[in-house]
Protein backbone atom coordinates (compact mmCIF):
# COMPACT_ATOMS: atom_id res chain seq x y z
CA UNK A 1 0.00 0.00 0.00
CA UNK A 2 1.66 3.25 -1.11
CA UNK A 3 2.15 5.93 1.50
CA UNK A 4 4.01 9.23 1.71
CA UNK A 5 4.30 12.24 3.99
CA UNK A 6 4.03 15.73 2.54
CA UNK A 7 5.18 18.86 4.32
CA UNK A 8 3.10 22.03 4.29
CA UNK A 9 4.67 25.30 5.44
CA UNK A 10 2.08 27.66 6.90
CA UNK A 11 2.30 31.41 7.49
CA UNK A 12 -0.20 31.48 10.35
CA UNK A 13 -3.94 30.91 10.58
CA UNK A 14 -5.68 30.08 7.34
CA UNK A 15 -6.40 27.40 4.76
CA UNK A 16 -3.56 25.96 2.66
CA UNK A 17 -4.54 23.94 -0.39
CA UNK A 18 -2.63 20.75 -1.17
CA UNK A 19 -4.93 19.13 -3.76
CA UNK A 20 -2.24 19.15 -6.43
CA UNK A 21 0.29 17.33 -4.21
CA UNK A 22 -2.31 14.69 -3.30
CA UNK A 23 -3.30 14.21 -6.94
CA UNK A 24 0.34 13.89 -7.98
CA UNK A 25 0.86 11.17 -5.37
CA UNK A 26 -2.31 9.30 -6.42
CA UNK A 27 -1.56 9.65 -10.15
CA UNK A 28 1.88 8.15 -9.64
CA UNK A 29 0.50 5.14 -7.78
CA UNK A 30 -2.90 4.11 -9.05
CA UNK A 31 -4.66 3.50 -12.30
CA UNK A 32 -7.68 1.76 -10.81
CA UNK A 33 -10.05 2.38 -7.95
CA UNK A 34 -9.09 2.93 -4.34
CA UNK A 35 -9.30 5.21 -1.36
CA UNK A 36 -6.89 7.96 -0.39
CA UNK A 37 -6.71 8.46 3.36
CA UNK A 38 -5.28 11.82 4.41
CA UNK A 39 -4.13 12.29 8.01
CA UNK A 40 -2.54 15.33 9.68
CA UNK A 41 0.07 14.56 12.36
CA UNK A 42 -0.67 17.54 14.63
CA UNK A 43 -3.23 18.56 17.27
CA UNK A 44 -3.53 22.28 16.48
CA UNK A 45 -4.47 22.15 12.79
CA UNK A 46 -6.98 20.12 10.80
CA UNK A 47 -8.10 19.05 7.33
CA UNK A 48 -11.00 20.19 5.17
CA UNK A 49 -12.50 19.50 1.79
CA UNK A 50 -13.72 22.91 0.73
CA UNK A 51 -14.42 25.16 -2.24
CA UNK A 52 -11.27 26.10 -4.13
CA UNK A 53 -12.67 28.68 -6.57
CA UNK A 54 -13.52 31.76 -4.48
CA UNK A 55 -10.91 32.87 -1.88
CA UNK A 56 -13.72 34.61 0.05
CA UNK A 57 -14.82 31.16 1.24
CA UNK A 58 -11.44 30.58 2.91
CA UNK A 59 -11.45 34.07 4.47
CA UNK A 60 -15.01 33.63 5.76
CA UNK A 61 -14.21 30.22 7.27
CA UNK A 62 -11.14 31.63 9.02
CA UNK A 63 -13.24 34.53 10.37
CA UNK A 64 -16.07 32.22 11.48
CA UNK A 65 -13.74 29.94 13.46
CA UNK A 66 -11.94 32.96 14.97
CA UNK A 67 -15.29 34.26 16.20
CA UNK A 68 -16.44 30.82 17.36
CA UNK A 69 -13.22 30.17 19.31
CA UNK A 70 -11.33 33.42 20.06
CA UNK A 71 -7.79 33.53 21.50
CA UNK A 72 -7.37 32.63 25.19
CA UNK A 73 -6.70 36.31 26.05
CA UNK A 74 -10.32 37.15 25.03
CA UNK A 75 -12.49 37.71 28.16
CA UNK A 76 -14.97 35.00 27.14
CA UNK A 77 -12.11 32.46 27.12
CA UNK A 78 -10.85 33.15 30.67
CA UNK A 79 -11.76 29.57 31.63
CA UNK A 80 -8.85 28.26 29.50
CA UNK A 81 -5.99 26.85 31.60
CA UNK A 82 -3.69 25.50 28.83
CA UNK A 83 -1.78 28.66 27.86
CA UNK A 84 1.84 27.46 28.09
CA UNK A 85 2.35 27.73 24.33
CA UNK A 86 0.51 31.05 23.96
CA UNK A 87 -3.03 32.40 23.73
CA UNK A 88 -3.66 30.76 20.35
CA UNK A 89 -2.74 27.21 21.41
CA UNK A 90 -5.80 25.94 23.32
CA UNK A 91 -8.18 27.65 20.86
CA UNK A 92 -6.26 25.84 18.08
CA UNK A 93 -6.82 22.51 19.84
CA UNK A 94 -10.55 23.28 20.15
CA UNK A 95 -10.82 24.19 16.46
CA UNK A 96 -9.02 20.97 15.51
CA UNK A 97 -11.44 19.00 17.73
CA UNK A 98 -14.39 20.58 15.89
CA UNK A 99 -13.04 19.71 12.44
CA UNK A 100 -11.34 16.63 10.93
CA UNK A 101 -7.80 15.31 11.32
CA UNK A 102 -8.34 12.63 8.66
CA UNK A 103 -10.26 12.42 5.39
CA UNK A 104 -11.10 9.68 2.93
CA UNK A 105 -11.29 10.51 -0.79
CA UNK A 106 -12.36 7.93 -3.39
CA UNK A 107 -9.96 7.38 -6.29
CA UNK A 108 -10.93 6.22 -9.78
CA UNK A 109 -8.64 5.78 -12.79
CA UNK A 110 -5.78 7.41 -10.88
CA UNK A 111 -7.82 10.56 -10.12
CA UNK A 112 -9.22 11.96 -6.88
CA UNK A 113 -13.01 11.89 -7.14
CA UNK A 114 -13.41 15.44 -5.85
CA UNK A 115 -16.22 17.63 -7.12
CA UNK A 116 -15.60 20.47 -9.56
CA UNK A 117 -15.02 23.13 -6.90
CA UNK A 118 -13.59 20.94 -4.14
CA UNK A 119 -10.02 21.12 -2.90
CA UNK A 120 -8.04 19.57 -0.04
CA UNK A 121 -6.91 22.01 2.63
CA UNK A 122 -4.80 22.04 5.74
CA UNK A 123 -6.54 24.42 8.16
CA UNK A 124 -3.84 26.05 10.28
CA UNK A 125 -5.24 27.20 13.64
CA UNK A 126 -2.05 28.70 15.13
CA UNK A 127 -0.99 32.34 14.66
CA UNK A 128 2.66 31.69 13.82
CA UNK A 129 4.20 29.77 10.90
CA UNK A 130 4.51 26.01 11.27
CA UNK A 131 5.74 23.11 9.17
CA UNK A 132 2.93 20.56 9.14
CA UNK A 133 3.12 16.92 8.08
CA UNK A 134 0.27 15.28 6.24
CA UNK A 135 0.26 11.52 5.61
CA UNK A 136 -1.22 10.28 2.32
CA UNK A 137 -2.08 6.58 2.23
CA UNK A 138 -3.57 4.90 -0.83
CA UNK A 139 -5.42 1.60 -0.47
CA UNK A 140 -7.02 -0.53 -3.15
Amino acid sequence: MPQTVISIQTRGQGLYEFTEAAQKFVGGQASGEGLLTVFVRHTSCSLLIQENADPDVRRDLKTFFSRLVPPARDPQMRWVTHTTEGPDDMPAHIKAALTAVSLGIPVSSGRLMLGTWQGLYLFEHRDHPHRREVVLHLSA
